[in-house]
């Protein structure tokens, strides 16, 4: 666990996150008032976010760099070790919790769903990259290695489409919102085909999924 925690903090130390597609697609998922927490939550920045909003935040995550950069931001953090131990809250704390990229870095992705589920009172927002793109297999096609593959990615538990809807299915949730980002999406006419094939053939298609889900 040690070589977690350090490969986490000298993530931290490195740089701050910038928002992408996953976090503009939780904001859009998130209501006013609502109680949340953000799972690996990083330095903070969907926190504020959702702060902004008007939600009602709190943040857990394993590196201690990350908790610092919150704490000066005056967030609500708590540092856990999110893959060997139980989140120190309550069951149903919180109306949604939040896991966007967390999962596929851990070796037993299924037991922090399982505290994400225990201490949800309904809603789950998850978010993983799609290992079995399109881009992705045109790189092993050409003897390249993935990106989401290489080892700074500190990626350990590969998901698609398919497996993630598996294990959902397993702890009996019920995905109610689907969102997709995909290859060429912001050109016009080729953007649409290939939105429209990421409904159709998503773990070829989807270069990363972002689902609610309801217990």
């Amino acid at each position: 666990m040690s070589e977690i925690k350090e490969f986490e903090n000298r993530r931290w130390r490195e740089g701050d996150q910038k928002p992408v597609f996953r976090h503009a697609e939780t904001i859009e998922m998130i209501e006013k008032g609502e109680r949340i927490l953000d799972i690996a939550c990083g330095d903070g920045l969907l926190l504020q976010e959702l702060k902004g909003k008007g939600a009602i935040v709190a943040g857990v995550d394993i590196s201690d760099e990350a908790i610092k950069k919150c704490r000066e931001k005056g967030l609500d953090v708590s540092l856990v070790d999110i893959a060997s131990e139980k989140l120190p809250f309550k069951n149903g704390a919180f109306d949604t919790v939040i896991m966007l990229d967390v999962l596929e870095h851990l070796y037993f992705p299924e037991k922090l769903l399982e505290e994400a589920v225990r201490t949800s009172k309904k809603h789950i927002i998850i978010s993983v990259p799609n290992f079995n793109s399109l881009p992705a297999r045109l790189q092993v096609l050409f003897g390249g290695v993935p990106e989401n593959n290489r080892p700074h990615k500190g990626h350990v538990f590969w998901f698609n489409y398919e497996n993630l809807m598996g294990m959902l299915k397993h702890s009996n949730l019920q995905v109610s919102i689907i969102k997709t980002n995909t290859i060429f999406e912001n050109y016009i006419l080729i953007g649409a085909c290939t939105r429209f094939l990421a409904k159709m053939f998503p773990s070829l298609f989807a270069l990363s999924f972002v689902m609610k889900v309801v217990k």
